[in-house]
């Protein structure tokens, strides 16, 4: 374990660094951690809080629409005074519900009590169509330079009213322009098509199958967004002429891949956005391929940097020895080891499921069993839980079957909460 201090922000390299002789992929986990110290040693930023409701017709059902118009009243109430705020309609059509001349408007006793009208006023009517509403929303974004802009997307149904490449295209161009927590409301959503929204968007997903919970949702979404004060962090990697980076993933507190987001920022080197930052710690395993080199040598695999503007703000160095030892080669970094296999239970969650839904029962058992034992390995009590909803586990032999009934909603909520790691802490 090797750990750099740079201004607040530490980063902590955990990593096997003996390679045996002909080996050339090396692993590591960086911790990234910033200090409060650092979070508040600069000057607060200007804070937007957009909040989008399905304004659908199905809304009407299940008092969905009754629930959503508490939640939002329910976010409104925990933002500080004077952070700026807007609501947005979703149908078909996005349509800004409040304010209705300008932007945003500060929040305050009179604000809030004016957004209650508005909210009032409004009835479910018409369809979806998700990429007007991140369209709205980036409009509302840019006309803040500046601001750290957070939304909350509340739907009830499919993207049914626009072409799939439409929505593809408004996430594209959302991208890091505002930060989006998706929920879906009811079992009549698809969790792929939120998980694109908050995946790219640097947001969360999840079910809230009963809307009487929405507004503690929304409550708990705002007052987190309200930590951040760091508009974007970005993970610089170096490596070495010959050397490659095979993948970079975020693993905790939730899975996500950043491989594909790398942008080319100089020779051998690739930038990774990380969105908004709070004082808080994420993990990230950082997989590098070099060229093998003979016993005694030593390598510099990476030099992965903590971006700020254009300021490194902390560092940390990725390191490969190549030894004939077997008894130091054959070891594995424990972090590494366990995200890991965190990973794999996200994906044979994610492959479980799919294939339970297409009828193919061998596949999709074989899969949740694999997973059910990975989670177990893991200590994911989250996920164990939430596996018991598809499967029944025989305590006695470990024997795993899946359910011949199951609740749309223990379906959706494992799906939804499926890359959630168990954090697994680095050691002194």
């Amino acid at each position: 374990m090797s750990s750099v201090d740079g201004n607040g922000i530490s980063v902590a390299i955990d990593q096997n660094e003996y390679l045996a002789e002909g080996a050339g992929t090396v692993d590591a986990v960086v911790t990234v951690e910033t200090g409060a110290d650092f979070v508040a040693s600069g000057p607060p930023p200007d804070r937007v809080e957009i909040l989008i409701i399905d304004s659908s017709g199905s809304m009407g059902t299940q008092r969905k629409f009754d629930e959503a118009r508490k939640a939002t009243l329910a976010a409104l109430d925990v933002l500080p005074d004077g952070t700026k705020f807007a609501i947005v309609q979703g149908t078909s059509m996005a349509r800004l519900v409040f304010p209705i001349d300008t932007p945003s408007v500060p929040a305050s006793r009179e604000s809030r009590a004016a957004a209650r009208r508005h909210l009032d006023k409004l009835r479910p009517t018409g369809g979806t169509a998700m990429g007007t509403w991140l369209g709205l929303a980036r409009q509302l974004a840019t006309m803040h330079p500046g601001a750290l802009v957070h939304a909350i997307l509340l739907t009830d149904g499919k993207n049914e009213h626009e072409e799939p490449e439409a929505l593809a295209a408004e996430i594209r161009q959302s991208e890091g322009v505002f930060t989006c927590d998706c929920r879906g409301v009811g079992t009549d959503w698809r969790v792929d098509e939120l998980r694109t929204i908050a995946s790219a968007l640097h947001g969360t997903v999840d079910i809230v199958a009963d809307p009487v919970h929405l507004a503690a949702d929304f409550a708990a979404m705002t007052q987190t967004a309200m930590t951040k004060a760091i508009p974007e962090l970005t993970l610089r990697v170096w490596t070495p002429a010959g050397a490659v980076v095979q993948f970079v993933k975020q693993v905790a507190p939730t899975i996500e891949d950043l491989t594909a987001r790398r942008t080319e920022s100089g020779a051998q080197l690739g930038e990774y956005p990380l969105g908004a930052w709070g004082a808080e710690d994420r993990d990230y395993h950082v997989q590098v391929r070099v060229e093998p080199a003979a016993a005694g040598r030593e390598k510099l695999a990476a030099r992965v940097s903590v971006v700020m503007g254009q300021e490194v703000v902390g560092q940390g160095l990725v390191r490969a020895v190549w030894t004939t030892e077997a008894d130091l080669s054959a070891r594995i970094s424990r972090r590494v080891a366990h995200y890991t296999g965190q990973a794999e239970l996200a994906q044979v969650v994610q492959e479980g499921l799919t294939a339970r839904k297409n009828g193919d029962v061998d596949t999709a058992t074989a899969k949740l069993r694999r997973a059910v034992q990975l989670a177990a390995e893991s200590g994911n009590e989250g996920t164990a839980k939430l596996l018991r909803g598809v499967v029944e586990v025989d305590e006695h032999n470990g024997t795993v079957r899946l359910r011949t009934k199951v609740a749309a909603a223990d379906e959706m909520a494992l799906d939804a909460r499926s890359t959630k790691t168990a954090r697994v802490r680095k050691e002194a």
